[in-house]
C-alpha cells in the first residue's frame, strides 16, 4: 500500500479481497513432510505488508523453507494482558483437475474467491492483515498490545510452526492470555431473525497412529494362516465399523442447549441420527464432536502378487474428546486386538475453555454491530489447530473467524475440499467485525 494508497482513503474493506487472492495465489502446499514449497514465501509475503504501515515483523524459519513471521503491536495500555490473532499460511494439497477453477488462481466468480485456502484459513490471514493495516495507517492503535503471528505447518500438527516458536521462541507471546484463530465466528443462518454465530472454545485431541501386523512371509501359492494382510484388515475393518459411545462434553452441551433453543425443539445426544438431521449445514462439524472417532486413512503390505510379505500397515486418524483420552486408547486397544502393534505418529491433547468473560463480551458486541441478528454460542471443532501449543503457554483460545455466510454454503464441506471459497461479501463482513472486536477488546 502506497502513500497515494492512503491519501486516497483506501481502507480494509477495500483490500481485503486482494489480500485473500494473493495470498491464494501462494502456492504453500503441506504433504505432511517437507516435500512441499514450505511457506517462506508467504511469511515474506505477510511481513513485506506488515512493514509498510510501521511494524517491524520478524521472520522465523525452523527448517529451510518452513518460516513463520511474528509482530507486535504496541496498545494504548501496554499494561494489559496482550491478545494473540494467529493463522497459519499452510494448506492441503489440492488437484487442479478437480476444480471449477484453478485451486491456485485465487480467481473471483459467482461472489467468491475460489481458492485452496479460501477458508482453511488465507480468508482470516488476508482479514488480518487488512485490519492491521487500516488502524495503523489511520492511527488507532489497539487498547492493549497484539502480538500477530502467521504459522508454519498447522495442517500437519504445527511441529514447524506454532510448536516451534512456543518451544524456542516463548518470550514473543510474553504476556499473552487470550488468542483468536480459526474456525469459528461464522454463521448458522436459523432464520432472517436470528443468526447463529458459532466460536470455538474445545478442540478434540489427536492420535494419528501406525498400526503394523507382523505375518510369516512366503509363497503366494501356499495355504498360510498366519497373513499379516487378512489380520491387519479385520483389524481395521473393526475398528472403521466401530460406534464409539456417545460422551457430551459441557460445550457441546452448551451448543445443543442454544441450537435447540433457537430452532424450537430439543436436540437430544443419545438420539444422534435425529439431532444431526437438525443441524443442515453444520452437521459435518457438530457430528463427530459427540463421541471419539477413528477413521482408517491408509494401508500398505506387499511388493508382489505372489509373495506374502511379513508385515503390514496401516494409518488411523484418531480423535478424542476432552477428556476421555484413556477410555479412547483402552478402547483402541480392545477393538485391534493383541496382534496389532500401535504407535503415534503426532500426538496432540484436547482442549477446552469456558464461553465467558469480556473477550467473548466483545465478540457478540461486534457481531451484533454489524448484523442484528446476531447470536454468538459456544462449539467443538473435531479437528485441532495450533491453539493445542499455545495453551502450553496458558493462552486461552477461541476461534473467531467472523464470516456472514449465505444459507446454502455447504462451509463444513469447504475445509479440505473441492472447490473451496469464501464469499466476497463475507470477507468485508469479517474486516468490519475484528475491527470492532479489537476496540472492544
Amino acid at each position: 500500500m502506497s502513500e497515494t494508497d492512503t491519501a486516497r482513503g483506501v481502507t480494509g474493506e477495500d483490500e481485503v479481497v486482494d489480500l485473500c487472492r494473493e495470498l491464494i495465489q501462494i502456492d504453500t502446499s503441506n504433504y505432511g513432510d517437507h516435500s512441499g514449497p514450505g511457506e517462506r514465501k508467504a511469511a515474506e509475503y505477510v511481513a513485506e505488508k506488515l512493514a509498510e504501515v510501521g511494524l517491524e515483523p520478524q521472520i522465523f524459519e525452523s527448517h529451510p523453507g518452513r518460516a513463520s513471521t511474528v509482530a507486535r503491536i504496541e496498545g494504548e495500555d501496554p499494561s494489559r494482558p496482550a491478545l494473540l490473532i494467529h493463522g497459519h499460511t499452510d494448506v492441503v494439497p489440492a488437484n487442479a483437475d478437480d476444480w471449477t477453477h484453478h485451486p491456485f488462481s485465487g480467481e473471483i466468480a459467482d461472489g467468491c474467491v475460489w481458492g485452496r485456502g479460501a477458508v482453511d484459513m488465507k480468508d482470516m490471514d488476508a482479514m488480518t492483515l487488512a485490519v492491521v493495516r487500516d488502524r495503523l495507517r489511520s492511527g488507532r492503535r489497539p487498547p492493549r498490545d497484539i502480538v500477530l503471528a502467521f504459522l508454519a505447518d498447522e495442517e500437519a500438527g504445527g511441529t514447524y510452526g506454532a510448536r516451534y516458536l512456543v518451544d524456542h521462541h516463548p518470550d514473543l507471546f510474553e504476556g499473552v492470555t487470550e488468542a483468536i484463530s480459526e474456525v469459528g465466528g461464522f454463521s448458522f443462518t436459523v432464520s432472517e431473525q436470528r443468526r447463529l454465530y458459532l466460536i470455538q472454545t474445545a478442540e478434540k485431541g489427536m492420535h494419528w497412529m501406525k498400526l503394523t501386523v507382523a505375518g510369516t512371509a512366503g509363497h503366494g501359492s501356499m495355504i498360510h494362516r498366519d497373513n499379516a494382510i487378512t489380520e491387519l484388515s479385520e483389524a481395521v475393518a473393526r475398528l472403521g465399523r466401530h460406534t464409539f459411545p456417545v460422551r457430551v462434553t459441557k460445550t457441546t452441551r452448551a451448543f445443543l442447549d442454544e441450537l435447540g433453543d433457537a430452532l424450537g425443539t430439543e436436540l437430544d445426544p443419545e438420539n444422534m441420527e435425529g439431532t444431526i438431521a437438525k443441524l443442515g449445514g453444520i452437521a459435518k462439524l457438530i457430528g463427530a464432536t459427540l463421541s471419539n472417532t477413528a477413521n482408517p486413512t491408509q494401508l500398505g503390505a506387499g511388493y508382489k502378487v505372489n509373495v506374502i510379505p511379513g508385515e503390514a500397515t496401516a494409518h488411523v486418524d484418531g480423535r478424542f474428546l476432552p477428556g476421555h483420552e484413556e477410555e479412547f486408547l483402552a478402547d483402541l486397544d480392545r477393538i485391534l486386538g493383541p496382534k496389532v502393534k500401535r504407535e503415534d505418529v503426532h500426538a496432540d491433547k484436547a482442549v477446552e475453555t469456558t464461553f465467558d468473560g469480556p473477550l467473548v463480551a466483545a465478540m457478540q458486541s461486534a457481531l451484533v454491530a454489524e448484523d442484528p441478528a446476531a447470536k454468538a454460542i459456544p462449539y467443538m471443532l473435531s479437528g485441532g489447530t495450533d491453539a493445542k501449543s499455545f495453551d502450553d503457554l496458558g493462552i486461552r483460545g477461541f476461534g473467531f473467524a467472523p464470516l456472514k455466510l449465505p444459507p446454502e454454503l455447504d462451509f463444513a464441506g469447504m475445509f479440505h475440499g473441492v472447490d473451496e471459497r469464501v464469499p466476497v461479501d463475507g470477507l468485508k463482513f469479517g474486516v468490519r467485525v475484528l475491527d470492532r472486536f479489537i476496540d472492544a477488546s
